[in-house]
């Protein structure tokens, strides 16, 4: 082979030991030059980039270290999967064992407990329904603190209260361990993509750590505080999105009994200043857009127990704060009145339905 005019003999190159991967930037490319005879001849050459990406994607690897993750449901079956796509050997755990299955089939390794997990992991991701479920799985009789190991990284996803997500906080750092609040928007579609948006509370000195597993998961990975701000960021966020949602559903259904098409309407409305997120992405009417729970009998997507439960949990919120939210509240009930009437496990878009029957009444 030639370089530079020059013929050299090409041996394979070796490298010889971990060292070589873990070490800094700055030495990489004495690495390389050392490492066979012939390198200072192809120090100009593509070789040397070449060696060098090759070991900084070996160090990248090498910090792949095991991740748990707790909460295979709807949400959490696909975020874990996207830490199986990115490389991290991951350990998991579900109440309902049938949910681990596909993850075994996947590699990862399957527990019986929390506890089991935070005794393989010192990276740990839950993914849970609700405040009770959260602090079972954290602090119950097999609960991640029964084994947590001093150092251990705890990642909550599920949406509770901020004050659920303090309390935890402080048990975990009595065991040594940190524990920071990441809650999520975007819905299963965006956790299937790896869209979702993290809003994340806790040390700020620890983000970065946790930022690195949770861009495996999304898009937008958000810095908002002590631990609990990221919970109230995402119960702002549900307030308002059922709000607009309840909107959308009112002003389609007005517009189709005067008379319009609802994809005539719908695509007027998302020219204009009437526009949103639940009329222009997560449209409620059947027929108007394909890919949604409107258009498959409201199946899928985000349940209207857990908008329910999410809308609750802001109402916890603005009465120990003291702050009105008229709108909130009817949102609130309005959710309520579709759990007591069979729309439970139903996305919560099916509002436009319940209206529909509502008004038939």
């Amino acid at each position: 082979m030639v370089i530079i005019g020059q013929a050299v003999p090409m041996q394979p190159m070796e490298i010889h030991s971990e060292t070589e991967i873990l070490m800094e930037d700055s030495t990489l490319e004495q690495a390389v030059l050392q490492s066979s005879p012939y390198f200072p001849h192809l120090a100009t050459g593509i070789q040397v980039e070449a060696v060098m990406k090759a070991l900084l994607k070996s160090r990248t690897m090498a910090s792949k270290t095991p991740v748990g993750f707790i909460g295979l449901g709807n949400m959490g079956n696909p975020m874990a999967k996207n830490l199986v796509k990115h490389g991290y050997p991951v350990t998991v755990y579900d109440v309902f064992p049938e949910a681990c299955k596909e993850f075994q089939d996947l590699g990862a390794q399957v527990t019986e407990s929390p506890a089991d997990v935070a005794e393989r992991a010192d990276r740990i991701i839950t993914m849970l329904p609700s405040s009770p479920h959260a602090k079972e799985v954290y602090t119950g009789a097999n609960g991640i603190l029964k084994k947590v190991k001093k150092g251990s990284l705890l990642i909550d996803s599920s949406t509770i209260d901020p004050a659920v997500s303090k309390e935890l906080a402080k048990a975990a750092e009595t065991m040594g361990a940190v524990f920071m609040d990441a809650p999520v928007s975007g819905g299963v579609g965006a956790a299937r993509a790896g869209n979702l948006t993290f809003m994340v509370g806790g040390v700020e000195q620890e983000f970065n750590a946790a930022k690195e597993l949770l861009t495996c998961m999304g898009s937008n990975v958000v810095y908002c505080g002590e631990v609990g701000t990221g919970q109230a960021a995402k119960i702002c966020n549900n307030m308002l999105l059922a709000i607009s949602m309840i909107g959308t559903a009112e002003a389609m259904n007005l517009g189709i009994r005067l008379g319009l098409d609802p994809k005539l309407l719908a695509k007027i409305l998302n020219m204009s200043s009437g526009r949103c997120w639940s009329s222009d992405t997560y449209n409620p009417v059947p027929g108007v857009m394909e890919g949604v729970p409107s258009a498959n009998n409201y199946q899928g997507g985000f349940g209207t127990t857990l908008m329910a439960k999410d809308l609750g949990l802001a109402q916890i919120s603005a009465t120990n704060t003291m702050t009105p939210v008229p709108l909130g509240s009817q949102a609130h009930q309005i959710y309520r009145m579709m759990c007591a009437k069979g729309y439970a496990m139903k996305d919560f878009s099916a509002v436009f339905q319940f209206l529909r029957e509502e008004e038939s009444l």
